[in-house]
């Protein structure tokens, strides 16, 4: 079991969004391309059950990405994820615009980016957190770095970190148990 420090778990224990990159966050951030120019990315299974668990415990989960990808929208429906905005350079704009659509404060939201570009949302989060493999300017402007690199389970630790933080982990891992 992880041991989280005090000022990490005040944070986390006020979420009430998981706000996520996707290139670098929820994949390795490596763009497969074939022949014929479509697209492939892969996703950690274990990230889209950490979702799944923080929507079961009534937090909500979003995406904002600079790109746009039919994949990221197909992986977004089958998590029931509401909230996509993609292609969407100007991430701060989107994360404001979110803010307002679902009436939640800006420490109220735990934001999960990787690179320069998610430096303005990450500046503004209530939690502020990048991954193992994040640029290392990103790194210096967070509120915690999970020890697993993007798309290899470090949405997964964020997850954790909320559900341990609100003490909802044990009512989920119960729920499985009594399967």
């Amino acid at each position: 079991m992880q041991v989280y420090d005090p000022e990490l778990i005040k944070r986390a224990s006020v979420i009430r969004m998981l706000v996520l990159d996707v290139d670098g966050v929820l994949t390795d951030g490596r763009l497969y391309f074939d022949n014929n120019g479509n697209e492939s990315k892969a996703f950690n299974t274990r990230d889209g059950l950490g979702m799944k668990a923080l929507q079961r415990s009534g937090i909500e989960v979003a995406v904002i990405t600079g790109r746009e990808s039919a994949i990221v929208t197909q992986r977004m429906k089958q998590l029931d994820i509401r909230h996509v905005y993609q292609g969407r350079e100007d991430k701060l704009n989107a994360f404001n615009h979110l803010l307002e659509a679902t009436a939640m404060q800006s420490q109220e939201v735990c934001f999960a980016g990787d690179d320069w570009i998610d430096l303005p949302v990450l500046i503004r989060a209530g939690l502020a957190v990048t991954v193992a493999d994040a640029d290392e300017h990103v790194k210096q402007h967070v509120h915690w770095i999970t020890e697993r690199k993007g798309g290899e389970g470090a949405v997964r630790e964020i997850c954790n970190l909320i559900l341990s933080a609100q003490g909802k982990d044990a009512a989920i891992l119960d729920g499985f148990l009594a399967q």
